[in-house]
């Protein structure tokens, strides 16, 4: 027998509570949906869902809208999932509430048997759904600052660096880097109504990563303690995603358990008290000097590939440099980027130009998608994309379209990894800082005007990345179709 088409009951209840404007996020337990809302509806609004056909009663609890409706509740999530975007859902959260009803239910709260395999693609689609989810609504103001610092940077490649001391020159660069400078603010917010968590408290975290001080000394790596070899330094934590996205999880799951243990009276300042000093301490104490080991173990092995063989660190590095981009541990490379430009003795770098093959392939990965595709959002998100990865800024590209659709992002991967081959063949070096298109001058050697050879590199790695990644875009990675399996290609903007 056919299921039954929950479509119009969907439709119902969003309208009634106000709306996907109004609405955080979704999960559902064995018999009610559970809406975390901006606003709750109006008592008309309350009663006309109750008045629905299989709805069975509204209730609130939990700092939560709660429609209940009976054994059909995954049906009818599902029918206003469709409708909403699976950013709005939250599967981690759902599973533990299935769990926790049918446990309290007296009910044998058992899952399906899947795979290894299946398990471990289920948790990286929720991983990538968190990420991307967290990522949409500033993809716009990311790639319009991308835009901008490309535009800077052109104009000192060709005006000199003595434009840099312009106060004017200055006043553009600053407004370029705010949002990169407080993106863990920025990503706190969003990924804390992603995951249903208190925005404002997680905003507050974010804040405290990114004060002066922090700033400041991360960038020195000042040494909190040592254990064993291992030491546990502060981390800059500007221009991170990951680390931030990971710290709004931890607070969203420690401010459900302090609801639920806490006394009513004391939740409105030991909540965000408490949420502030153990998820930020967390962070700077545990979570970031983790990442920040591993980050600098990967970026010695990539050094070590790259010293030992061109041509297999260039593919090794060209095919995977983006994943490190997802999860912050790129800040590892960095510093070893930093010391060979910076270093009389060297004052170049083979790693930075396979790092600048990466960003060109993963733009013409979303170029492709945005030429194939009908979908005027996807076209739109998707050129100015493009421009922003060929200005050296890879994160509209990468959350906004490639992620979202893995097998464009993939794609990216396949074109960077033979570009990184070409340019480790070739033996290309930078000698500047800026990568992908916009930092073809950074492959002029400054000491000998007349060697060409890291440019031609430059040149014929790029064509082979932008060659290879649109061609496997178009053929393999993308079809508008995929948009109903993502149902969020879209960004959600902010409301």
């Amino acid at each position: 027998m056919a299921s039954k088409d929950y479509t119009h009951l969907a439709t119902a209840i969003i309208k009634e509570v106000g709306g996907r404007e109004n609405i955080d996020s979704l999960i559902h337990c064995i018999t009610r949906l559970r809406f975390y809302l901006k606003q709750d509806p109006t008592a008309e609004a309350t009663a006309t869902i109750k008045a629905l056909d299989d709805v069975i009663d509204v209730r609130k609890a939990q700092g939560q809208y709660q429609v209940v409706i009976g054994p059909a509740v995954t049906d009818v999530y599902n029918a206003v999932i469709a409708q909403l975007g699976d950013e709005y859902a939250d599967p981690e959260a759902t599973a533990e509430a299935v769990a926790e009803t049918s446990a309290a239910a007296g009910a044998v709260a058992t899952k399906p048997q899947r795979s290894l395999r299946e398990q471990i693609s289920s948790g990286i689609n929720a991983l990538i759904g968190v990420i991307t989810g967290s990522m949409s609504p500033i993809i716009g103001i990311i790639a319009a600052s991308g835009l901008l610092k490309g535009v800077l940077a052109f104009i000192a490649a060709f005006a000199g660096q003595g434009v840099a001391k312009n106060v004017w020159f200055q006043l553009f660069s600053q407004a370029g880097d705010t949002v990169f400078y407080f993106l863990p603010v920025m990503v706190g917010f969003t990924a804390a109504r992603r995951l249903g968590g208190d925005p404002i408290i997680t905003v507050a975290i974010g804040a405290f990563l990114t004060l002066p001080w922090m700033v400041n000394n991360g960038a020195k790596f000042l040494t909190l303690f040592s254990i064993g070899g291992m030491k546990f330094t502060l981390v800059n934590y500007s221009y991170s995603i990951f680390p931030m996205i990971l710290a709004a999880w931890l607070a969203k799951r420690l401010q459900d358990w302090l609801h639920r243990v806490l006394p009513t009276a004391l939740h409105m300042i030991f909540i965000p008290l408490i949420t502030l000093l153990a998820v930020g301490f967390t962070t700077v104490i545990i979570t970031g000097p983790i990442i920040q080991n591993a980050a600098v173990g990967i970026g010695a092995l990539i050094n070590w590939l790259v010293g030992a063989s061109g041509a297999i660190g260039g593919l090794v590095i060209g095919g995977l440099y983006q994943i490190l981009v997802i999860f912050g541990l790129h800040w590892g490379v960095v510093p070893l980027v930093a010391q060979q430009i910076s270093d009389p003795s060297i004052a170049q770098s083979p790693l930075n130009a396979l790092i600048s093959t990466t960003m060109v392939a993963q733009g013409a990965a979303v170029l492709a998608v945005s030429l194939k595709s009908r979908k005027a959002s996807i076209r739109d998100i998707g050129f100015v994309a493009a421009l922003s990865a060929f200005m050296s800024i890879t994160e509209p590209a990468i959350y906004g379209i490639n992620l979202r659709f893995k097998k464009v992002f993939v794609s990216g991967l396949i074109g960077s990894a033979v570009g990184g081959l070409i340019t480790g063949l070739m033996h290309g070096s930078m000698y500047g800082f800026t990568g992908s298109l916009i930092g073809f001058s950074s492959f002029f050697n400054p000491k000998n005007p007349g060697d060409l050879h890291s440019l031609y590199a430059f040149l014929l790695s790029s064509l082979a990345a932008i060659v290879v990644t649109m061609v496997l875009t178009w053929v393999w990675g993308y079809k508008d179709d995929d948009i109903a399996d993502a149902a969020q290609a879209k960004p959600v903007m902010p409301k």
